[in-house]
């Protein structure tokens, strides 16, 4: 079985590779360039040693206990920015109970010996971190909102701080990885939690231009771990307990991500109304989305456009008219989509769930791995929801 596996890799990544190269009229510039695709499969077939920046936040957290079981990494080097020698990771993170050494960061040493590195910082780390490896050309995958935003104005005025180099977020690959072919980019911008429930949940309705755009309406709520690590006076347990509080209505950092994105399937969206409320939940997104459907569009089309749209997709699961909760999505890297069709309010409604921390942050991180090294889409990611 395990044989079965590693030629299926070879042969998937071999084509992947080789389609560029078939219309090369010299024969000899085609073997030459055949053989070098050739020698690159073989090495990307071994397991790779990986770097992760920002192990202290819940992000890197679930991140790193993923990487340690992903079926093509045999080695996960830890690092964090404040350290200033090697620390046990248990003195850090007490509850994985591992101690493993956590480095001070070094890119020298991360370009030395990975072969990839995952930054799970805050925003306005990255934007100048990565600068080394995008000089070397080594793949960089970025959990934070850095490379999201294709403008800096945009981020600046989000953000609230100076955007990375013009130059770096042109090259920056967006990672919606379920509308995302395999990619050789090397800086790939992880999309923010938000953001993905949003935009699985209308991405169908936009690219089949069902809906009328100006009528879209998200509200959506979160767990606290999607407000980090670090406690305030609104994740205090008192403040969150038996409470639910709207917080940065339309003025969340995720919604310019969303109106670009967006606005790449159809030019004509011009903005959304987005409402964001905090749960006394740990983790977990529920994005009810609303529209009104454009003239003669009926419920018929609107099922069949979900269902085209996420017929292959092995992390998307519609759900028709029954309707997903959080609770069956957290601890996988599933998102689901139930839709229902309001014929006498003439209204579309989606709600997307996904695990915060998962689909909308390390799950999703590694489906950006898996796609620039041509992995399996599936590797490494669970698929079984935390119960009860």
């Amino acid at each position: 079985m395990v044989i079965y596996e590693h030629l299926t890799h070879f042969i998937r990544i071999f084509w992947i590779k080789i389609k560029k190269i078939l219309l090369i009229r010299s024969p000899r510039c085609r073997l030459l360039a055949i053989t070098k695709i050739y020698k690159t499969c073989i090495k990307e077939m071994k397991k790779m040693k990986v770097a992760l920046i920002g192990i202290t936040g819940y992000g890197g957290m679930v991140l790193y206990q993923m990487l340690k079981t992903h079926p093509r990494i045999d080695q996960v080097d830890l690092y964090a920015r404040h350290l200033s020698g090697p620390t046990p990771l248990n003195q850090l993170v007490p509850n994985l109970f591992d101690d493993q050494p956590v480095y001070p960061y070094d890119s020298q040493k991360i370009l030395a010996n990975d072969g990839a590195v995952f930054f799970a910082t805050p925003a306005g780390v990255t934007k100048t971190a990565a600068r080394p490896y995008l000089t070397a050309h080594f793949p960089v995958i970025d959990l934070s909102g850095d490379y999201r935003l294709k403008n800096g104005a945009t981020y600046e005025k989000w953000y609230h701080q100076s955007p990375a180099a013009t130059a770096d977020l042109k090259v920056a690959h967006y990672g919606l990885t379920d509308f995302c072919d395999a990619t050789d980019e090397n800086l790939i911008a992880n999309p923010g939690c938000y953001a993905t429930a949003t935009l699985l949940g209308l991405a169908p309705l936009i690219i089949d231009q069902l809906i009328d755009l100006d009528t879209i309406v998200v509200d959506a709520k979160s767990g606290t771990s999607g407000a980090g690590k670090k406690p305030t006076s609104s994740t205090h347990f008192t403040q969150v307990n038996e409470n639910a509080q709207l917080y940065n209505v339309n003025h969340h950092k995720h919604i310019p991500e969303i109106v670009q994105q967006l606005q790449a399937w159809d030019p004509a969206v011009d903005a959304i109304q987005f409402s964001t409320t905090l749960l006394p939940i740990t983790r977990g997104i529920l994005a009810t989305i609303y529209a009104k459907p454009k003239p003669g569009v009926n419920k018929d089309q609107v099922v069949a456009t979900f269902k085209q749209t996420y017929a292959t997709d092995p992390f998307v699961r519609y759900t028709g008219e029954n309707l997903p909760t959080i609770k069956q999505v957290v601890g996988t890297n599933y998102c689901d989509l139930g839709v229902l069709f309001n014929e006498r309010a003439n209204t579309i409604m989606v709600a997307s769930v996904i695990d915060n921390l998962i689909k909308g942050a390390g799950g999703q991180a590694i489906q950006n791995f898996n796609q620039r090294f041509n992995f399996a889409p599936t590797a490494g990611l669970p698929t079984a929801p935390l119960l009860p």
